[in-house]
């Protein structure tokens, strides 16, 4: 879903003019571009055995940094959706926008278990992976069915979400219980027994989520035209500056949101490995804390230097991150296959480069490939808004 500028005269509300907000944009590809990192590492250095790439007592030091950074993808991504829902409200009537949010979670709901579960682990797989697109697709649906509330209801009901799901982590239910599966698909990573020997793994758990897109579509009016630029940025600073003051005090209590830090004797490094190694599935306090503190500072820095060509080219993937999504996990599928059919071995498809180094050289020498079929797909699909489906990439 796109974010856009929308004018709305003042007698009406009906919307005049619409265009990209290119701040928005470069920070959703940005952490598009991040998150292409991640997916190099799951295909050509998972045949490394590494438990935890943030465990601050053996992860690869390299590795934990890249995941860490990789870390902003989710949050911020499905922050962003949640204002992009709410400027999309202004142009559209509230059943509208309620269809649209309901279509657009379906597609992705249906892309994840299609497509991606059979692209990324094997076509025919008993397993289908219920990871951040269906994630994405399910809050979109609940979004839609909590836009009618008041802003300060949505408001309250994302802060309680956020700040309060980890008093739901002692909740554990087994295979064999009635709510296991509804438990699963919220707040419990785990995997989940269907019918015809299929199986689904609940790796994004929805729930600390759905606060995300909730507090996403509360600040949406920063986003709308008759807001000043360098008033929204004054509160993104603000809110930015407040979520990291309360990850900083939380953290150093070593009471609530996250699994406790520790020292590491004789290593300062891991020690900080430690402090900074937070929880992703579900995400806990601490790790939403950082990550869109982070994200808000990182929008007001691409706002003051949008005219940056380096800016220009980010706002081009996120301008079609459904498209980049999809095109770099189908690119380094057939290139991991084709690879694997040239020199693997025939006893297994696990196998990839021997030192990570490999996988930033990857990682760079794919950007520009990546970026021309999308920077054409983007212009497509801004000179051809009357093909509908186009709106759902």
């Amino acid at each position: 879903m796109g974010v856009h500028r929308v004018t709305l005269p003042a007698s009406t509300g009906a919307p005049l003019t619409s265009e990209r907000i290119g701040s928005v944009d470069a920070l959703r590809g940005l952490v598009m571009v991040l998150m292409l990192l991640d997916h190099l590492r799951e295909t050509w250095f998972l045949h490394v055995p590494v438990a935890d790439p943030i465990d601050a007592r053996t992860a690869l030091p390299a590795l934990y940094l890249a995941r860490l950074a990789v870390s902003l993808c989710a949050p911020v991504f499905v922050a962003l959706t949640g204002v992009a829902a709410f400027l999309f409200s202004t142009r559209h009537t509230r059943a509208a926008t309620r269809a649209y949010l309901v279509k657009r979670g379906l597609v992705l709901m249906a892309l994840e278990i299609l497509y991606l579960s059979e692209l990324y682990w094997g076509v025919a797989s008993p397993t289908l992976w219920l990871q951040v697109i269906w994630c994405i697709g399910v809050c979109m649906i609940v979004l839609a069915t909590l836009i009618g509330l008041p802003r300060s209801a949505l408001l309250a009901i994302g802060l309680l979400i956020a700040y309060g799901h980890n008093l739901l982590d002692p909740i554990q239910l087994q295979p064999d219980q009635p709510l296991f599966p509804v438990w699963a698909m919220l707040h419990h990573r785990d995997t989940i027994a269907l019918p015809f020997g299929l199986v689904a793994k609940t790796t994004y758990p929805v729930l600390a989520w759905i606060g995300v897109i909730a507090l996403g579509y509360a600040i949406g009016p920063w986003f709308l035209p008759g807001v000043e630029v360098r008033t929204r940025e004054r509160r993104l600073v603000g809110l930015g500056c407040m979520m990291l003051i309360a990850f900083g005090l939380l953290r150093l209590a070593n009471s609530y949101g996250e699994k406790p830090w520790f020292v590491v004797d004789g290593s300062a490094l891991r020690t900080a490995m430690s402090f900074f190694a937070l929880t992703k599935y579900p995400p806990s306090l601490l790790f939403l804390l950082l990550t869109l503190g982070i994200g808000a500072l990182l929008l007001v820095a691409l706002e003051r230097a949008r005219a940056a060509p380096a800016v220009t080219a980010l706002a081009v993937f996120g301008g079609a991150p459904m498209f980049f999504y999809l095109l770099n996990l189908t690119v380094l599928r057939a290139l991991y296959h084709a690879a694997h059919a040239i020199w693997g071995s025939t006893q297994s498809l696990l196998s990839g480069v021997a030192n990570y180094a490999w996988v930033l050289l990857w990682y760079v020498g794919l950007i520009v490939p990546l970026y021309l079929p999308t920077a054409w797909f983007s212009c497509f699909k801004a000179s051809r808004r009357e093909i509908a489906w186009l709106k759902y990439l």
